[in-house]
């Protein structure tokens, strides 16, 4: 279907965030192995997020470029991180002891998207309600896998797991937020006013879910 203008990054990157999260939760479930995660974090999620990152930067919306191009990031890490780990567990490795990685160094790697997280989640609490909801699924989940890591908090895995199958639809819902804003012409999925309103600012106009509300 031919559209005009420019179209919104947007729709790939949730769409890759949301995808990966979700498989990532079917696999902590043991409803999957990790090798089409492994697969689908390298080209989804960490390069698909990556393109719709680097487009946000051309439209000038510093929210989605950082959000999509870090988390794109982030998901090509967690898979070299996966690779190290299967290769340092080989006979006769060539991995040194630079390169070697333990559960603690997993437990500080999250550690720091976790901060990373929470400035996002400040800010999405300008851009809408499902922005907002969204993000705070994400922090909630990286907060918990610190406490898996870094606590031995095991016990944690399925419910952060539920928490991020959330995250995961919340993302698709935006995504089909814009999409359907587009084929049917009206705003089908609403997602909703900023949880935090400034001198009485309305939400972003519709369909614009990653661009925070100007006060």
């Amino acid at each position: 279907m031919a559209g005009q203008g420019q179209g919104n990054p947007a729709v790939v990157g949730l769409a890759g965030f949301g995808l990966t999260t979700l498989l990532l939760q079917f696999h902590n479930l043991g409803w999957c192995g990790t090798g089409v995660v492994f697969c689908t974090a390298i080209i989804l999620g960490g390069g698909a997020q990556l393109v719709a990152g680097f487009q946000e930067f051309r439209c000038g919306n510093n929210f989605g470029y950082s959000a999509f191009t870090v988390f794109g990031a982030f998901w090509l890490s967690l898979g070299l991180i996966w690779l190290l780990l299967d290769l340092q567990g080989a006979p006769n490795t060539f991995i040194g002891n630079h390169l070697k990685i333990t559960p603690q160094d997993i437990g500080m790697f999250l550690l720091a998207f976790t901060l990373y997280t929470t400035i996002m989640w400040l800010a999405s609490l300008r851009v809408s309600w499902m922005m907002a909801f969204t993000f705070t699924t994400v922090l909630l989940g990286f907060i918990g896998l610190d406490l898996v890591f870094l606590a031995g908090m095991k016990w944690l895995i399925t419910i952060i797991a539920v928490d991020l199958i959330v995250c995961a639809l919340s993302a698709w819902y935006m995504m089909a937020h814009i999409i359907f804003l587009q084929v049917f012409g009206r705003d089908v999925l609403p997602v909703g006013k900023p949880w935090i309103l400034l001198n009485g600012a309305a939400h972003p106009p519709k369909g614009e879910v990653l661009k925070p509300t100007e006060a």
